[in-house]
C-alpha cells in the first residue's frame, strides 16, 4: 500500500510522463455543451476515457445522453467499437452522471509496469473519442 502522498507523487508523475510523451491540447473540458466533458480517468484498477454528462438537472442529462444513443451507431462502427453506454454510471463519490466510455482493465497507476500500455490506451481512445464528438458536437448541442 501506499500513502496518500506517495499515490498523489504517483498519480502526478503518471500524468506528467503521459503529457511529455503525447503533447497534445486536449478538448476534455472545453467542449462548448454545459455540463458535457471528456475525461481521462486511471485508478489502481482500470483506465478509462469517457464523454460524461453530469449536469444538475436529470432531464438534461437524459437530453444529452438520449443525443449520444441516437449516434451509437456511427460511434461503434465507425470510432470505438467497443464504447459503453451507461445513463446511470455511479462515481465513487456516489453522484450519479451518464457515460459513454471504453475502460482497460487489469491496470494500475501504482504499477509502473502498465503505463506504457494504458498511455497509448489512452491516447488512441481519447483521439477516437475527440473527433467523434467533434464531428458531432452540433447535433450533440441542438
Amino acid at each position: 500500500m501506499f500513502s496518500k502522498e506517495e499515490s498523489k507523487r504517483i498519480r502526478q508523475e503518471f500524468w506528467t510522463s503521459f503529457g511529455k510523451a503525447y503533447p497534445r491540447k486536449w478538448l476534455l473540458y472545453n467542449t462548448k455543451i454545459k455540463d458535457v466533458s471528456l475525461k481521462f480517468t486511471f485508478t489502481t484498477k482500470k483506465a478509462e476515457v469517457s464523454i460524461d454528462i453530469e449536469p444538475w438537472d436529470d432531464l438534461i442529462r437524459e437530453y444529452y445522453y438520449d443525443k449520444l444513443v441516437s449516434l451509437k451507431n456511427l460511434l461503434t462502427t465507425d470510432y470505438i467499437a467497443d464504447i459503453i453506454y451507461d445513463p446511470t454510471y455511479e462515481l465513487d463519490n456516489g453522484k450519479i452522471i451518464s457515460r459513454v466510455y471504453c475502460q482497460l482493465h487489469e491496470v494500475s497507476i501504482h504499477n509502473k509496469n502498465s503505463w506504457q500500455q494504458t498511455m497509448e490506451f489512452l491516447y488512441t481512445k481519447m483521439d477516437l473519442l475527440e473527433t467523434f464528438f467533434i464531428e458531432y458536437k452540433d447535433f450533440i448541442k441542438d
